[in-house]
């Protein structure tokens, strides 16, 4: 039996990330399976269409429980809002 799996190149948000202890570290769990690419930057936004809101990179990947969920270091910022 297979395992439904999507491949991500960009960080959506939506808002639900939440700030670690280190000032520019997040985590944010995300529903399903899904991979992105660690230890380079990709681009953060809120949404899909939204503009991005920064770049980061992927430190920690964690499948779980029909889960994912990602730690990521804040790189640049483009935009507080």
């Amino acid at each position: 039996m297979g395992m439904p799996l999507e491949l991500n190149t960009m960080i959506v948000t939506k808002g639900r990330e939440q700030r670690e202890q280190s000032n520019n570290s997040f985590k944010l769990e995300k529903e399903g399976y899904r991979l992105y690419p660690l230890d380079i930057p990709i681009e953060v936004r809120k949404t899909k269409e939204a503009d991005t809101s920064g770049t980061a990179v992927i430190k920690k990947l964690e499948w779980e429980n029909q889960s994912t969920v990602i730690t990521y270091e804040l790189v640049s910022l483009n935009s507080t809002n």
